[in-house]
């Protein structure tokens, strides 16, 4: 018979009411900001162009998008997305759009939650896959979560395990390498955890699905895929 160690639930307690607290206070400051995607555009540095998860606007990943438009990235936020409650091709659709239409080459993706399927579903299928040169994804469902059958509506269901979507873009690997998969010890929503064969899987020593986005290490890896120097 096992044996139940409080401390463990206690300790994954805490970090799910931070996760939520942190989510609370992002989505609010979102709504009240003013901030323009304009003028974020400037810089001389790696493209970047941000994909927000589901029931999230670009805003709510302020903390990753100043730290790399105050190190002179340039970064892109694709505002038809609105909140992200599309179907990840759809979603998909748009992304590949905003890369033609604006004509950004060597861009990195830097994706939340739902926003790491989309941008894996651009890098294989897209016709500007050729654009993107990395993806930094954040607590994504490539596997899906076995939670979403508990859910209701087709926006939050869509990440079954069993999802037509979430399986064919786990049975496409060619894009993995160019792939960076951050993710908690503990993802609250996410309890198979993100790691993605072939890509860099990066577990960072916390919990939770949301405020990792403004964990340190996340923010360095980041950082540093921006910065390494193109492939010639």
């Amino acid at each position: 018979m096992g044996v139940i160690r409080p401390m463990g639930v206690i300790r994954k307690a805490g970090w799910w009411i931070a996760d939520y607290a942190y989510a609370v206070r992002w989505q609010i400051r979102a709504l009240l900001s003013r901030a323009e995607p304009r003028a974020l555009r400037s810089g001389d540095r790696t493209p970047i162009l941000i994909i927000p998860g589901v029931y999230e606007s670009w805003r709510f990943l302020q903390p990753l998008i100043l730290e790399l438009h105050g190190r002179g990235h340039p970064v892109h936020v694709v505002d038809p997305l609105r909140n992200n409650r599309v179907p990840v091709p759809a979603g998909a659709r748009i992304v590949d759009a905003y890369l033609a239409e604006h004509d950004i080459d060597g861009v990195v993706i830097v994706a939340h939650s739902k926003g790491g399927l989309i941008g894996k579903h651009v890098m294989t299928f897209g016709r500007c896959a050729h654009r993107v040169r990395a993806m930094v994804a954040v607590a994504a469902p490539f596997g899906g979560s076995r939670y979403a059958r508990f859910l209701l509506g087709p926006t939050m269901r869509s990440f079954s395990p069993r999802d037509t979507t979430v399986r064919l873009l786990t049975d496409a690997a060619e894009a993995n390498s160019r792939i960076v998969s951050v993710f908690a010890r503990f993802d609250p929503h996410i309890p198979e955890g993100s790691e993605l064969l072939g890509a860099r899987n990066v577990r960072v020593e916390t919990g939770g699905h949301f405020r990792i986005l403004a964990h340190p290490r996340a923010i360095a890896e980041v950082r540093e895929t921006a910065e390494i120097p193109p492939v010639a």
